[in-house]
């Protein structure tokens, strides 16, 4: 919805790693195309927050609590990636985030640009919007340690109440998902394809093995179509020929089966609606076919709040280099203009990036899978995207 003031305060999370730098690029891409875009319209008043490992090193919090607050109450944030350790210590901020607004969408759309090299074929074939639910699966954060009081309580538990025999070295983790969750993901994700005119939402899980967790996933999914989009919706199953008055279908794929038919078949599919699990790896997956995370936008969505930011991680060992890619944080900024009801802004900024690959400006990363001399710094492609505005 178009907001009517002049000036709209967008609060903004720096990250770690290379963050800083991609965000100054976002940032500056976003202002011009506001300013390019229309010269009456608004500007943004960008405040900047904290998090991440540069928020505990000054402040002692990973992730304070003004922070999440403050994002509340503006409704919208733009991202940079975060640090977490992997194994032991903090558990990831980025899924905490999450949880604490009750984002359950984690929105992913993948699609390949013009000049950048891709390790298929037929890269431009895929053209996706991944739904992923944000808040529950295994990312619950459920488990307990290996020989931990609570893993000895669980295994106690499981023996007394089901008879079922776990070995002492086990570690243990729980994996709910819900009858809500899943169907305001569905719903979400068969909305987009209703007003963004995709002709297709799969539902991809492991029910096959799975049965009342994935399983439940995929007959809750066909509830919602049922149930809400009758009028708009066909369920494959049911299809006795041809689409012929413009619904949209709705099937279902099983987990490993979808990462093959996203290589061997990706036309066929247009919207996924996915598991937590599943669509963290299958967003990464497609974001390989074409040319990598570099590119690779997202949004988590909730009711009331909408958080931007690229799926990459920090990459600390390039921070300070001016090699980062900061594609992914520009077109989740364009992503979040478009949710502030700016789309003029935001297609010119995705125009401004098709025009520069296909330029074949191309920052470091993308040029290294060709052997490629040739390639410019994070603050030269920014400047290129400004220029093609």
């Amino acid at each position: 919805m178009p907001l009517e003031a002049r000036t709209i305060e967008v609060p903004f999370v720096p990250g770690d790693g290379i963050g800083p730098e991609v965000m100054d690029s976002a940032r500056r891409v976003v202002d011009a195309a506001l300013i390019k875009t229309d010269d009456n319209g608004p500007s943004i008043l960008w405040r900047e927050l904290a998090a991440g490992e540069s928020s505990f090193k000054s402040g002692g919090e990973w992730l304070p609590k003004e922070t999440v607050e403050t994002i509340r109450r503006a409704g919208v944030a733009l991202k940079g990636p975060l640090s977490t350790p992997v194994g032991g210590g903090i558990r990831s901020l980025n899924v905490a985030l999450r949880q604490m607004l009750d984002l359950y969408a984690s929105v992913r759309p993948v699609r390949y640009f013009e000049g950048v090299p891709s390790p298929v074929r037929h890269p431009a074939s895929v053209d996706l919007v991944i739904f992923r639910e944000n808040t529950e699966d295994v990312y619950k954060g459920l488990e307990w340690k290996r020989g931990s009081d609570e893993a000895r309580k669980m295994r106690d538990f499981l023996r007394d109440a089901f008879a079922i025999e776990l070995t002492e070295d086990t570690g243990i983790g729980l994996k709910p998902i819900s009858e809500r969750a899943t169907k305001r993901l569905v719903t979400a994700a068969i909305r987009h394809a209703i007003s963004h005119e995709r002709k297709v939402v799969t539902l991809v899980h492991k029910g096959n093995i799975m049965k009342f967790t994935e399983g439940a996933f995929r007959d809750w999914g066909y509830e919602v179509a049922e149930e809400e989009f009758s009028g708009q919706t066909v369920i494959e199953s049911e299809l006795m020929g041809p689409i012929t008055d413009g619904k949209i279908l709705i099937n279902d794929r099983i987990a490993d089966n979808m990462f093959q038919q996203v290589l061997t078949r990706p036309s066929e599919y247009s919207v996924l609606a996915t598991p937590n699990l599943n669509g963290d790896y299958l967003a990464d997956a497609c974001a390989a076919q074409v040319g990598g995370l570099g590119f690779a936008p997202g949004a988590n969505l909730g009711d009331d709040v909408a958080v931007f930011e690229p799926v990459h991680g920090t990459a600390p060992k390039y921070a300070g280099n001016d090699v980062a890619n900061p594609c992914a944080i520009i077109l989740s900024g364009a992503m979040m203009l478009q949710n502030l009801g700016f789309e003029h802004a935001a297609g010119t900024i995705v125009c401004a990036i098709e025009k520069t690959l296909g330029a074949r400006i191309v920052t470091r990363d993308a040029a290294l899978p060709t052997s490629a001399s040739h390639f410019v710094g994070t603050r030269r492609f920014t400047e290129e995207v400004i220029m093609r505005l």
